[in-house]
């Protein structure tokens, strides 16, 4: 005698069947998205190195631009003392022309100076801002992959792959900014 197939067996393999094929996908976007995270984390770190460096280079160029005008004004007091002493018929000190001399030589060194920090900080600036887009794209894809987890959609979960794509592309442009 022929044994009676069970109708609900072919129905239970094929929900055992699709639950398995979302845990696969579920499974798949958590991976994603963590890995979206650990690029975010990676484009924070060095985007917030960065906006340090260049904070750090505008003191300094700050602070040369102050050691500039010190000497300006060092070189002015001078070539005045000068001025006088000659309106007096007074004799000039011999290392007053030295002195003037010393200080455009100190001026153009502190200008440079002054000068290579601000524009190192220019640098490091704009590579803070390509990697804050970077970091802001990359929550922006985790976001929408928690959306895609939570509606199940997975037209959501390739969205966020593809900013995830766009986001790489913009931590290499971090990396490659001069």
């Amino acid at each position: 005698m022929e044994e009676l197939e069970d109708p609900t067996e072919r129905l239970r393999e094929t929900m055992e069947a699709a639950e398995e094929q979302k845990e696969r996908w579920t499974l798949s976007v958590a991976l994603s998205t963590a890995i979206i995270a650990v690029l975010a984390a990676i484009a924070g770190l060095y985007g917030n190195h960065h906006a340090n460096e260049a904070m750090l280079d505008q003191i300094k160029s700050s602070d040369q631009w102050a050691y500039y005008q010190s000497k300006s004004i060092k070189s002015e007091i001078t070539a005045a003392t000068s001025q006088i002493l000659s309106a007096l018929d007074k004799p000039l000190p011999a290392e007053s022309e030295e002195k003037k001399k010393q200080y455009a030589e100190e001026k153009a060194e502190i200008r440079k100076e002054a000068e290579e920090a601000h524009e190192s900080s220019e640098k490091h600036m704009r590579q803070h801002v390509v990697l804050s887009r970077s970091v802001t794209i990359f929550q922006i894809a985790i976001a929408i992959s928690a959306i895609a987890i939570l509606t199940r959609k997975k037209l959501m979960w390739y969205v966020s792959l593809l900013l995830a794509v766009a986001g790489c592309v913009f931590l290499l442009m971090g990396f490659m900014t001069h």
